[in-house]
């Protein structure tokens, strides 16, 4: 879906990359109410365009609008130029600079979502991609990350070759796919401003739920998606490893065959008799076709950035226990004087 607007405009290769991306509040929070409409709704995934412009090297996210729901009456690509060309109208910044996508507990990384992000960044060069997690956000942990394709993932889309060979002279596996842009949430002073007051006006009480301990539905979440992918990368190692078996005994058999044609012809030239004709030995023994690689590499990548979110969250379970313990035993000790 989110590859029919990837038809704006193409910046000269010349320009300079983005180093970080600005998004302003409104957007983040137009991109947060729409992703966990869809989530507690239908359990979709939340896709939309993001607006803005290109300042230096910095991408600026003003304004964000989503993609219609899929309908067979609806044409997608004239909804958002519809879009665009109502903003227009109303003095808001209007060009294409990306899209975003909801994600449940990092499952972000699939082949679709690559695939549209090539559309996008070879037609926008400096489009990305922002990756808003539901559930770790409804937990506490709000999480809005940019992303864009690296040099070796646009050329591996642009070849269409997946073979291990292709990937290995690519120099590219699952830690390279995506590159992270670090991206910078900008309010307006007025908004610093009454936040700060309402910090000040949380009770005193309240406080005490950052020391809150329960992470364990989320860890949970996270090994058993965890435990999935690794069942589907062994699955696909078990092909790869069939298919291996498959090559070696093509390849006995192609060599048992040479040497038994070797062998019929010496003794044919031995009773003064002409050699047998020739035969292509490629057309006697098809070679086999090569599972691609894309996927096992999506699912490695799926397993480590669910190694990532466990650890981090380890370390923070790990952090509150001990301040909590230190908080008890001085709580202790100050009764115990009393």
């Amino acid at each position: 879906m989110a590859n029919r607007g990837a038809t704006s405009r193409r910046v000269p290769e010349t320009e300079a990359a983005i180093s970080y991306v600005q998004c302003d509040g409104l957007a983040v929070m137009k991109i947060v109410k729409h992703c966990h409409e869809e989530s507690c709704s239908n359990m979709d995934v939340a896709q939309g365009a993001l607006l803005g412009l290109v300042v230096e090297n910095r991408l600026e996210i003003t304004n964000c609008f989503p993609f219609p729901k899929h309908d067979d009456t609806m044409d997608e690509e004239e909804y958002q130029l519809d879009m665009m060309r109502r903003l227009r109208r109303v003095n808001v910044d209007h060009f294409h600079v990306g899209w975003y996508q909801s994600a449940d507990v990092g499952n972000f990384l699939s082949q679709s979502l690559l695939e549209s992000q090539y559309h996008y960044q070879t037609s926008i060069e400096e489009s990305v991609v922002v990756i808003y997690d539901t559930k770790k956000s409804a937990r506490g942990f709000i999480t809005l990350k940019a992303y864009r394709l690296t040099p070796q993932a646009i050329a591996m889309y642009k070849e269409g070759d997946y073979t291990p060979e292709a990937l290995r002279n690519l120099k590219i596996g699952y830690e390279n796919l995506f590159i992270e842009v670090p991206i910078v949430i900008r309010n307006s002073p007025l908004t610093n401003i009454m936040m700060s007051e309402l910090s000040e006006m949380i009770p005193e009480e309240e406080g005490s739920r950052f020391l809150d301990l329960g992470t364990a539905s989320v860890l949970e979440g996270q090994l058993r998606s965890l435990m999935e992918r690794v069942d589907e990368l062994n699955q696909e190692a078990i092909k790869f490893n069939r298919y291996q078996h498959l090559v070696v005994r093509q390849q006995q058999d192609k060599h048992r065959w040479l040497l038994k044609r070797a062998q019929e012809n010496a003794a044919r030239a031995a009773k003064d008799e002409a050699p047998l004709p020739e035969e292509d030995v490629n057309k006697l023994f098809k070679p086999l076709p090569v599972p691609p690689r894309l996927n096992p590499m999506i699912v490695a990548g799926q397993i480590n950035t669910y190694s990532q979110h466990i650890s981090q969250f380890c370390s923070q379970s790990l952090a509150k226990v001990y301040l909590t313990q230190a908080l008890q035993n001085a709580k202790e000790s100050k009764q115990n004087s009393t």
